[in-house]
């Protein structure tokens, strides 16, 4: 059962057994729940040091209810067996480390690397924790930077539009006249095509379709500022996909760093400051090209398991459960 999350609602259905009973005996008898070393604390934090490896990675989830969660899991478990180091309650990061702490010095002193993103909280964690484990901003933290301020532009242009249409509406209607809005050669009035742009936004220009490059045109020649916004956050993109070594990456962001101080647009001004604060640790990407994926594909595996269980009720066994898979 511990392998195979099948829940006991599934058994009743099959085999005509009272799944609620046969839960809590599970729960009570079968599992070893109650004889579980670490069930005393298990709803603050649960520590599992002989997973430790070279090359860690340090996240934070939601168990319920939006209660967040720090997630310290080994890459070389590959999400499976043996990934799974650390789940503590909360993101404070004193509280944190007091139970990495727990882990002894020499064996903390044997991680190489560690990937993270940029919240200081983590920063302070690991350099505590882990004083000789390089620490990597994963790219993806600093990519999606990028995407959310073109985006939060997108999303003024059309408020903007959005006031434009209702002004423009009440005047008409003022004036007794039939209101006709703009609209451009695909059929879009300036509120869809803003609406309608923000997918492609995400996208290369090669993978755009037909309709999204006609679309894409249109957008571009009516807001010369997106068009520089996206040339920007496409430009971050092939830094990180195309650049091979720290040296020439160093160069690259420098530049990509000019070309925003260039562009006065106030939300890249923003990434900026937080890429410059960030910049060794986002240039050890270039070392080994680690990334945080394995900590999100983790998540996933807990939001996947926390949904066959239909949500948690019980945090302590909940957290059993998912060590006797991932630990």
């Amino acid at each position: 059962m511990d392998n195979y999350p099948i829940s006991s609602n599934s058994l009743e259905k099959f085999f005509y057994i009272n799944g609620n009973h046969l839960g809590q005996q599970y729960k009570d008898y079968l599992s070893g729940y109650k004889t579980w070393d670490q069930k005393k604390h298990a709803s603050e934090w649960v520590l599992f040091p002989e997973n430790i490896g070279s090359y860690l990675s340090l996240d934070e989830t939601s168990l319920s209810n939006g209660e967040l969660y720090t997630v310290l899991t080994n890459k070389q478990g590959k999400g499976k067996k043996g990934t799974l180091i650390a789940m503590i309650e909360g993101t404070e990061a004193e509280k944190v480390i007091s139970v990495l702490k727990r882990i002894d010095e020499k064996t903390r002193l044997q991680v190489k690397e560690i990937t993270l993103d940029m919240a200081g909280s983590m920063n302070k964690i690991v350099k505590r924790c882990f004083p000789t484990a390089t620490l990597v901003i994963d790219r993806f933290h600093v990519q999606k930077l990028a995407y959310d301020a073109l985006q939060e532009m997108r999303i003024a242009h059309r408020w903007d539009a959005i006031n434009e249409e209702t002004n423009a509406i009440e005047n008409a209607r003022l004036n007794n006249e039939k209101y006709e809005p703009l609209i451009f050669s695909n059929g879009d009035t300036k509120k869809q095509l803003l609406a309608r742009s923000r997918y492609l936004l995400f996208k290369s220009a090669e993978k755009w379709t037909r309709k999204q490059k006609e679309r894409t045109q249109i957008l571009f020649g009516q807001y010369p500022d997106l068009k520089k916004a996206y040339s920007l956050t496409h430009s971050l993109r092939m830094i990180f996909s195309h650049t091979k070594t720290k040296g020439v990456a160093y160069t690259k962001l420098a530049r990509w760093y000019n070309d925003i101080t260039e562009s006065e647009s106030k939300s890249f001004n923003t990434i900026s400051a937080t890429i410059y604060t960030h910049y060794p640790n986002i240039l050890n990407f270039f070392d080994n090209r680690s990334t945080n994926a394995s900590a999100e594909s983790f998540n996933a595996k807990i939001k996947a398991f926390r949904s066959t269980q239909r949500g948690v009720t019980d945090t302590s066994f909940f957290l059993f459960r998912l060590s006797k898979i991932y630990a």
